[in-house]
């Protein structure tokens, strides 16, 4: 890993995002996301003409790294060309909520460089995690 973890992690998402399949919306995003052990794992939405099984990049990374049996995150970086640095949406949110801790950092960017640093708390603080189920 590099001296700042997260301009690289930033770059990566902005690379990535270049594979995106997005022929509906046209609208690519890239996410990047750090293990606790060092590994890198990426991800970019993927669009389908069934709307409803489209998937976003922050999901694909965190499945990616999960499928190779990845549990532990340190930090995530999500990039869009948007006026303002990209939010994940609630569906992201909510699987983020249940691999990050509340301290995790996650980078929202934009093409145009702004950035804004939030923990998983700042995202979704009143997170459903499965404390709340009674099992």
């Amino acid at each position: 890993m590099v001296s700042n973890d997260r301009d690289f992690l930033l770059k990566i998402a902005q690379n990535v995002r270049k594979n995106a399949h997005t022929p509906y919306s046209h609208f690519p995003v890239g996410a990047s996301l750090l293990t606790a052990d060092g590994h890198i794992y990426t991800g970019c939405n993927v669009e389908n003409a069934a709307y409803s099984v489209t998937c976003c990049a922050e999901r694909i990374a965190i499945f990616k790294a999960v499928s190779e049996g990845q549990t532990h995150f340190n930090q995530m970086a999500v990039v869009a060309d948007t006026k303002r640095p990209i939010s994940p949406c609630g569906a992201c949110r909510q699987v983020m909520a249940e691999f990050f801790t509340k301290n995790t950092t996650i980078y929202l960017g934009n093409l145009n460089y702004e950035i804004l640093a939030v923990t998983m708390a700042d995202l979704l603080p009143s997170a459903f995690k499965s404390d709340d189920l009674s099992i």
